[in-house]
């Protein structure tokens, strides 16, 4: 009997995490989860899953008779226009199809829901990493964790600004300038499709380098419980004055923890000198979706000719 899919159950969830005596961990990584270790009790972690997955999210599970095979869960980005998977977990580790499977299915319903792409973050070298790629996500970027405890704080730099409604478009411009063609093409060539693709970091604060009439830099903070959690993005020649912001904004917070894409060398190097450690690292995919398009149908033409 081939898997199938159907409606996610509460009951599921405890299931895929404990099934066979094993426990299946969340292999999807978001933005607002860096740093923050799953619950050590796998019933405690389904729990608190199934919960998130009642509230604006598309969960698909593979059955095959009465076993589960696994789960995927995506939810949107900024916008419908773009999703994010949050949840993939995996429980026939023989089977690369199943996983393949539930990738399509979730694409799929995206496209349905009128979004143009789908990412997912993974672990970087896991296996799958390599069958979410024969599923058709195309790797586009790597990133690395870094966090610190107890790093020095420096005064704030007097340019960066909290963000204003007038901001967004003059941002777009600066991450035109400082991040890659190759992941612009996959984030966003377009103003609209950049917006709609920007990641949640939970309750965030934004802030702005300005420096006359052009934004150099953004900077995003969110606290988690003891966890900070801040993205830096700016021309090399201000990274100094964004980090030292940072470092102010969580320094409430016991750990400090942010996510470098591999083209930041500059910034990665100055969060080493300031004492933070490289962690995990990921890669990050996309997808288009497959969007239903009506077809037209051919009406074969009929001429009549009159003769008189």
């Amino acid at each position: 009997m081939s898997p199938r899919a159907r409606t996610v159950l509460p009951t599921d969830l405890v299931a895929l995490v404990s099934y066979d005596g094993k426990v299946f961990a969340n292999e999807a990584m978001t933005r607002d989860r860096i740093g923050t270790q799953d619950s050590p009790h796998p019933l405690e972690t389904a729990i608190e899953q199934w919960f998130s997955f009642a509230t604006g999210r598309h969960t698909c599970v593979s059955v095959k008779g009465a076993t589960l095979r696994g789960l995927v869960s995506a939810r949107k980005r900024a916008s419908k226009q773009a999703w994010e998977v949050d949840c993939l977990i995996n429980a026939s580790d023989d089977d690369n199809s199943v996983l393949m499977g539930l990738l399509d299915q979730i694409t799929e319903a995206a496209g349905k829901s009128g979004a143009m792409r789908i990412f997912l973050r993974l672990p970087s070298g896991s296996e799958s990493e390599v069958s979410a790629s024969r599923s058709g996500f195309m790797p586009y970027v790597r990133e690395q964790v870094f966090f610190g405890e107890d790093i020095p704080v420096a005064e704030p730099a007097d340019s960066v600004r909290r963000r204003e409604k007038a901001d967004p478009y003059p941002s777009f411009q600066m991450y035109n300038r400082v991040v890659p063609g190759e992941v612009r093409q996959v984030e966003g060539m377009t103003f609209e499709e950049w917006t709609a693709a920007q990641e949640s970091l939970g309750r965030t604060r934004q802030y702005v380098l300005q420096d006359g009439e052009h934004i150099r830099g953004m900077l995003r903070v969110a606290g988690d419980g003891d966890i900070g959690r801040f993205d830096i993005i700016g021309e090399p020649d201000v990274l100094d004055n964004l980090l030292d912001t940072a470092i102010v904004k969580v320094s409430n917070r016991q750990r400090a923890v942010t996510l470098v894409p591999e083209y930041q060398v500059e910034l990665a190097t100055r969060l080493e000198r300031r004492g933070f450690a490289p962690g995990e690292e990921y890669t990050v995919m996309a997808r288009r979706t497959v969007r239903p398009v009506k077809s037209v149908a051919k009406v074969r033409a009929v001429v009549q000719s009159t003769f008189g």
